[in-house]
């Protein structure tokens, strides 16, 4: 959480060409709720339910569809089942790294400038820095590490795109359409 996911990930699309998509907006449009009101009304598990199924079918839909960028939610890596799937998918994947204590701040100004609820941000720091140390080992087998502390968005973006060998391809494209998966 806070780690600028979505929106890194709405820049890469632009500077590539390619779609974009949040998996917890396919879960809320496929649940027919928010986020936030699974957690409330059905729970964790409900959630990561939810989460699996979605993850799944947008990775059945990238083997043949256009290219897009994808940010997952912070527990997504974190299951067994889904970077299963991840891993079988072959699809290249990015750990978006910062501080706790900016993650928190990030968290926290988000929260309020879009009047929205974060289930896990319920609490104090220290119980979030305990979620970030129990899902940071999950994160680490990402492909990519990228260190987002202090940084706009675009610059880490255009690193990230760069880490990922999409930097020629996007050159060679004129700045898009590319037929590889992301």
């Amino acid at each position: 959480m806070g780690a600028g996911k979505s929106s890194v990930g709405r820049a890469m699309g632009e500077l590539l060409g390619w779609a974009f998509e949040d998996l917890d907006e396919r879960i809320e449009s496929r649940e027919r709720r928010a986020v936030a009101e699974i957690f409330r009304d059905s729970g964790e598990a409900a959630f990561r339910e939810a989460e699996h199924a979605a993850l799944k079918e947008l990775l059945n839909e990238l083997r043949s569809g256009p290219e897009k960028v994808v940010a997952l939610g912070g527990g997504a890596f974190v299951s067994a089942w889904n970077t299963a799937l991840i891993e079988a998918a072959g699809v290249p994947t990015v750990f978006l790294d910062a501080s706790v204590e900016e993650l928190w701040q990030r968290c926290g100004e988000q929260a309020e400038r879009q009047g929205v609820e974060r289930p896990l941000l319920s609490g104090y720091v220290e119980k979030f820095r305990e979620l970030y140390e129990a899902r940071r080992p999950h994160y680490l087998k990402a492909r990519h590490r990228q260190e987002t502390g202090g940084k706009k968005v675009a610059a880490i973006a255009a690193e990230v795109i760069q880490a990922l060998g999409l930097e020629q391809d996007r050159k060679r494209s004129g700045g898009g359409k590319r037929r590889r998966k992301q």
